[in-house]
C-alpha cells in the first residue's frame, strides 16, 4: 500500500501496541466515516421520532391547562431535543460542505465529537420529556425518582460498556484481548 498509514495512534499504520489494519490516512477516514454514518441512523431515528412527537404537544387540549413549570419544562425540553437533532444531523453537512477537500480525516474527528454532543443531548431530552410525562402521570417526588432511575439507566447502557471496554483495553496492553491470528486486531 502506498501513502501514510494511520492507525490507534492516528499516525502510523499500526495500533499503540504496535498491530494495526495497514491502512492509509484515507482508508481510515473512510472506514470510520462509514461506522460513524451507521450510528448515526440509529441515533437520528430515535430523536427525530421522539422531536416530532414533542412538536405536537403544544398543540394538544390539554396542553392550556400545564402549570408554569411543566410549560418551563417543556420549552427546555424541545430546545434540547432540536440540539440533539441539530448535532446529529451536523455531520451530514460536515460531509456536503468539505466533499473533495481532502479534509476526511479532520471531517471524522469533528463529525464524531459532534455526534457525542448530540448523543449527551439527546441523554438531557429523554430526562427532560420523562420528568414531563411523569409529572403528569405521578406525583412530582416519585417523577423525579424515576427519571433518576432512567437517568442511571441511561448511563449504565450508554456509558458503562464504553468505559469498561476501554478500561480493560489500556490494562491488556500489547499482546492481550483482541488480538486475531497472526497478531492482528479484531476490534475497531
Amino acid at each position: 500500500m502506498s501513502g501514510r498509514k494511520t492507525g490507534d495512534d492516528g499516525v502510523t499504520g499500526q495500533s499503540a501496541e504496535g498491530h494495526g489494519r495497514h491502512e492509509t490516512v484515507e482508508e481510515r477516514a473512510d472506514r470510520l466515516w462509514g461506522e460513524l454514518l451507521q450510528e448515526l441512523r440509529v441515533a437520528q431515528t430515535g430523536v427525530q421520532i421522539l422531536f416530532g412527537f414533542l412538536l405536537t404537544v403544544v398543540f394538544q387540549a390539554r396542553f392550556t391547562e400545564l402549570s408554569d413549570a411543566d410549560r418551563a419544562i417543556y420549552t427546555v425540553t424541545v430546545m434540547l431535543g432540536a440540539g440533539a437533532v441539530g448535532a446529529l444531523i451536523g455531520p451530514v453537512s460536515f460531509h456536503r460542505l468539505l466533499t473533495g477537500l481532502r479534509l476526511k480525516p479532520r471531517m471524522v474527528v469533528w463529525a464524531s465529537r459532534l455526534t457525542v454532543v448530540g448523543l449527551a443531548l439527546l441523554f438531557c431530552t429523554m430526562a427532560s420529556a420523562l420528568l414531563l410525562i411523569l409529572r403528569l402521570a405521578v406525583n412530582h417526588t416519585l417523577a423525579l425518582w424515576l427519571v433518576g432511575v432512567m437517568a442511571v439507566w441511561f448511563v449504565l447502557c450508554w456509558g458503562v460498556p464504553p468505559a469498561l471496554a476501554r478500561h480493560a483495553r489500556a490494562e491488556r496492553g500489547a499482546g492481550g484481548p483482541g488480538e486475531g491470528p497472526g497478531g492482528g486486531r479484531t476490534d475497531a
